[in-house]
């Protein structure tokens, strides 16, 4: 599968499965993972002797030391892995970056790890002649773009890159993604937004998340204040 609208990127039908606990990534974004499930470094092991493409799905239990098709979301995000580390205690660290959404629609044992059959799920091209949407992703990213500038004056941490990054982007996908991953959101809304594959309205939702964020944000900077005087 080629992923339209971005460097071709195939996505095989089949991929090795890295469930995770309490964490969603998203597309483009760089993530480590710690991991010591024997079946997981299975799948790690299968990916890099392969393509080094994984499918990231996250629990709805975190505890679950084996979950199956339905203890897993069924939008996950298909990643490559970048570097390995092999550690002391028979753990390991993967350094991935995500690639594009992917829906799982079988999961399957192959050996000690899982394998899952995948479907790209591809955002939706804006429509450039359609006056009215351009007006609003251009609003909506502005609006947002604001919004994080003023988190980061009330004292949200934030690193630099990510700010840079942030105000140059002009992908409204990739705004709501990188805002997404760098909010404080509990793993059932981190996947909601992982689970709206158009741009649009994954940003709305975002917009939403990140005011919540700043009222929070400016609440504490109030009672700080008070605490001060």
């Amino acid at each position: 599968m080629t992923i339209k609208g971005r460097e071709p990127v195939r996505i095989p039908e089949r991929l090795p499965v890295l469930p995770l606990r309490d964490m969603v990534v998203y597309p483009f974004i760089i993530a480590p993972l710690s991991i010591a499930r024997q079946s997981s470094i299975r799948a790690v092991d299968r990916a890099l002797a392969d393509n080094r493409m994984v499918l990231l799905v996250t629990q709805r239990h975190r505890d679950d030391d084996d979950p199956g098709q339905d203890d897993l979301y069924r939008v996950g995000t298909v990643a490559v892995i970048m570097r390995m580390l092999k550690l002391p205690d028979e753990r390991i660290r993967v350094l991935v970056q995500g690639v594009c959404r992917a829906r799982l629609d079988e999961l399957e044992t192959e050996g000690a790890y899982h394998v899952a059959r995948v479907t790209p799920l591809l955002e939706p091209p804006l429509d450039e002649e359609d006056h009215e949407t351009e007006v609003e992703c251009q609003a909506l990213m502005r609006t947002v773009k604001k919004a994080l500038e003023r988190g980061v004056n009330l004292g949200k941490n934030l690193p630099s890159e990510v700010q840079v990054i942030a105000s140059n982007l002009e992908d409204p996908g990739r705004l709501a993604d990188l805002i997404s991953s760098n909010l404080e959101l509990d793993t059932p809304q981190a996947q909601e937004v992982l689970e709206i594959v158009d741009p649009i309205y994954r940003l709305r939702l975002v917009a939403q998340q990140l005011k919540r964020e700043l009222d929070l944000l400016s609440m504490q900077h109030e009672i700080d204040s008070l605490a001060r005087d």
